[in-house]
Parts: structure tokens; sequence; C-alpha cells
């Protein structure tokens, strides 16, 4: 199925997918739950998978009874990867639409933009899969006596990290290129990159933007050759991604390729099924193995999509977390009040089972990051246009989980 055909599907009415009681009978006084990401646009297939995520968590618990005998219910907005939007988006819903807690985001800027809206309101906010490295800093103790800003999505630090790990400890690399594109996502991948190879004590071969011609980058990748790179991390979105694959093979370098999460997403791996295989790629969830927790999302998905592809699984997977984790924070509250939640989300007692992971106490006071280190990121690499595991323990890991 193409990605249009599947984003056709995503955008399916939730009433269709939220399991309504027999009758449509509509519980009184429902929990209200803000959803904003991008579901049109460049990003709309990162944030539809998300989304769609989130859905599938919803209709599962309102079918065992919703939160403290409520129902919950969604109210989506559309940011469009728009800062300006994302912000709006977030004062409606807190002033107009009547939400207790919120779920989503994809844009790091739009993020960035939104959450002090929820802080503000004492509403907390679970980051889905924006990964900037200050999203859930900003209000941090002892400047701030609480902060509402959680994620369950792995910052693009530990990325980073986990990328120059692949090519020093698994690729036995020892002079590695940086390729980055203009956006902020690419350029703090960069940093990100500088960082970790600094931690190591290694310098980078080359840094370079990735270009916008196929000629520009040809040139690019033969001055990054001329420099003895033996190995390209690629940090960006996009086109430029399925690029720098094509003239690697073109060229013939056969430089091994580590790429960024975004390479994973359809449209990129469409555009270089060939040129891209054995591009390696972290990933938080990559939808193999018959790990019963697993394999229930996976039918979930395939019942309320009519497909098994999930475009953009990290996404998908980590939405669907987040609101599990956000609903056993409700029931231990007891309450639908921030700051209840809040506290009950630092101080989870019952150990919550999601795709991704076994979230045992997964926030604290001092840390709101499910993921801590770069190696709960297993390492992908691109199979006949899929991505599947680089590695077989890692494979065997996630689905024992």
């Amino acid at each position: 199925m193409s990605v249009k055909g599947l984003i056709r599907l995503l955008l399916l009415p939730l009433s269709l997918l939220a399991g309504l009681p027999a009758g449509g009978a509509q519980p009184a006084d429902p929990v209200r739950i803000g959803v904003t990401g991008p579901y049109s646009g460049s990003n709309g297939v990162i944030g539809l998978s998300m989304r769609e995520g989130i859905r599938i968590a919803a209709a599962q618990i309102n079918a065992e009874g919703g939160v403290l005998g409520r129902r919950l219910v969604l109210v989506e907005r559309d940011d469009q990867s728009s800062n300006e939007r994302g912000a709006q988006i977030a004062q409606t819903l807190i002033q107009e639409e009547g939400i207790v807690a919120a779920v989503g985001l994809v844009s790091t800027g739009v993020a960035l933009a939104s959450q002090h809206l929820y802080q503000r309101a004492r509403i907390p906010m679970l980051t889905a899969v924006a990964g900037g490295s200050l999203i859930t800093r900003q209000f941090q103790p002892p400047e701030h006596l609480d902060n509402f800003i959680f994620r369950t999505a792995p910052s693009d630090t530990l990325h980073a990290r986990r990328m120059v790990e692949e090519a020093v400890n698994g690729l036995h690399a020892k002079r590695l290129a940086i390729f980055h594109d203009a956006t902020n996502y690419g350029q703090l991948g960069r940093d990100d990159l500088l960082f970790a190879l600094q931690a190591r004590q290694l310098q980078p071969a080359a840094v370079e933007r990735l270009p916008q011609h196929d000629a520009e980058m040809l040139a690019a990748l033969h001055r990054v050759h001329q420099a003895g790179a033996d190995a390209l991390l690629v940090y960006g979105s996009g086109a430029g991604l399925a690029r720098i694959a094509s003239a690697n093979a073109k060229l013939g370098l056969r430089l091994p390729l580590i790429g960024s999460w975004p390479f994973a997403v359809p449209g990129v791996l469409e555009g270089a099924e060939r040129t891209a295989e054995g591009v390696r790629i972290p990933q938080s969830f990559i939808p193999a193995g018959s790990q019963d927790r697993r394999q229930a999302f996976l039918e979930a998905w395939r019942r309320t999509t009519g497909t098994d592809r999930i475009p953009v699984p990290p996404a998908a997977a980590q939405g669907y977390d987040a609101l599990l984790l956000l609903a056993a924070a409700i029931r231990q509250a007891g309450s639908t009040e921030g700051d209840r939640i809040r506290d009950a989300l630092e101080n989870l007692r019952t150990p919550v089972e999601g795709v991704v992971m076994i979230y045992d106490r997964p926030f604290s006071r001092d840390n709101h990051e499910t993921f801590t280190h770069c190696r709960q990121l297993a390492m992908g690499e691109v199979r006949q246009g899929q991505v599947m595991f680089a590695y077989d323990e890692e494979r065997k890991r996630a689905t024992r989980q």
C-alpha cells in the first residue's frame, strides 16, 4: 500500500476507532485529553502515525472501562508543524476545550513554543515524538518548583550517542564525517554528534551541510572521501537523506551510512530502496517479533487501519505508550487535577506494560524522560525498503521485555 493510501486510512474519523459503547451512549463528564501534532504537511505521516497509536490506546482504555469510571475523549488538533499554530492550539485546548492533560508533539520547535502554556496552566504534557534535548529541561527544579513536561520519546542527544557508538563499536570506523541539513533539527543534531564524538576524544573527518542538488552532493561526498572518512553520520530529514545514499552508491564509495531516525520515514525509503540497503538507523520501536504486547498492538493497528504496515512505527508506539502512562497516572491519582496527575507520573507505583518497553517507575521529580541511555535504542538496518533489527540479540531482547 502506498503512503498516500495509508494516510487516507489514518484520517478515518475517531468515532470509528475509539471504542464507543453500544448505541453511542456517552458517559457523563468524560476525561478530555488534548492530542496535538502535524496531521498534514511534510511531517504529516509522522503525526498521523503518532495519533493512530494514541487512538488505539484510547480505544483499549475505554473498552476496559476508561479511567475513574469515565471515558477518555481525545481532542485532536493539527499544528501543521507551525510554532505559532502550535502555541495557539495549546491556548485553545487549555482555555476553551477543558483538557486535563495533553499528549503529542512531533516538532521540537512547536514543543518549545507551546509547552510553557501547559506549564503555566499546570497541565501535564507527555511529548511523544519531539526529540529536542531542551524539551523536558526548561522547567526543572530547583529553578521551577514543579515540572509538568514529560516525554516518551528518546532525545536527540541519545540518538546521536547511539549513532556514534554504532559507527565506532559496531562498524569499527575511525574517521567519521558528519552531514546535516539546514533545519533546526539538523543543526542541533550536528551539535549533538560533535558532542558525542568529543566524549570519545574523536574529531570528525569533515562536517558538511547536505547540498540541495545532486552535483553538489557528489562533490561534497568526494571531499569527504578525500578527507579519509570511513563512515558517514547523517542528521536531518526529507529527501536529502535519500540523495546522500544515492550519491554514495553512484560514486562507488560504499561508505557505511548511519542516519538519524527520520531516515526510516516511508517517503525517504521509497525514494532509495536500492541505495539505502544496509543503512543503519537507531529506532525506539521496530515492529518485529512475537512478544505478546507487541503482537497485540500490531493486531490492533491492523484492525483499525486495514493494513499491516505502520508508516512510522516509533511515533505510533511512543504515542500509544504515552497515553497508557497518562491513564495509569490518573488512576493512581484518583483525580484529573493537574498537580495530582503530575505527582502520580513522578511516582508511578505499578509498572505499565507499553510496546516500547515496560515502564517501572519511569519518571521521578528530577527525571521526566523514559529514555535515559542510548542503548535503550535498537539499531535498525534497511533491508529491501524495510527497517529490521540489525542485531539478533537486540531483536530477542525487545521481544522478551
